[in-house]
């Protein structure tokens, strides 16, 4: 019985992992592939932290804050459909994430919710396949680890 468990853990955070990464790196690739995209409207509507987030749509910056946005995106699918350097990949999802959360927060409401929305769930995600090493089961990062045996995977 315990084996099945573990093998149904295993499934589930594998599943997890192959739709999360689809999701991210469709999100990043249309990003990139759409030259009029632009996350200023985006950052100048923020209700929490309006200073930080209309300095990171000023002129001087929105440049490679839109290039980390959708490259960003594209590269952690990536790194989650392939399983490799999850626990890195997953650190910067977390980041991702919470810079979206915090423009959408009217404290205590978000768009369609009261505190949680769904950045706040990728947010829980991404720090169990940090916690589980996601990345080993089924994926790069089990080869990885057995040549490097680091905290990197």
């Amino acid at each position: 019985m315990e084996k099945k468990n573990l093998n149904n853990k295993k499934i589930a955070l594998f599943l997890l992992r192959i739709v999360l990464g689809w999701l991210f790196l469709y999100s990043g690739i249309t990003k990139i592939m759409d030259p009029a995209w632009d996350a200023s409207k985006f950052l100048l509507a923020s209700k929490t932290f309006p200073g930080m987030f209309s300095w990171f749509a000023s002129a001087g910056n929105i440049g490679w804050v839109n290039a980390i946005n959708s490259w960003g995106q594209a590269l952690i699918g990536l790194s989650l459909i392939t399983g490799t350097f999850i626990r890195i990949s997953s650190a910067g999802g977390i980041v991702l994430m919470l810079l979206y959360y915090f423009p959408g927060l009217d404290f205590p409401l978000v768009k369609n919710g009261f505190l949680v929305d769904e950045h706040i769930i990728y947010v829980f995600i991404f720090a169990v396949f940090i916690s589980e090493r996601a990345g080993t089961i089924w994926g790069l990062d089990y080869l990885i680890n057995k040549k490097v045996k680091n905290w990197l995977v």
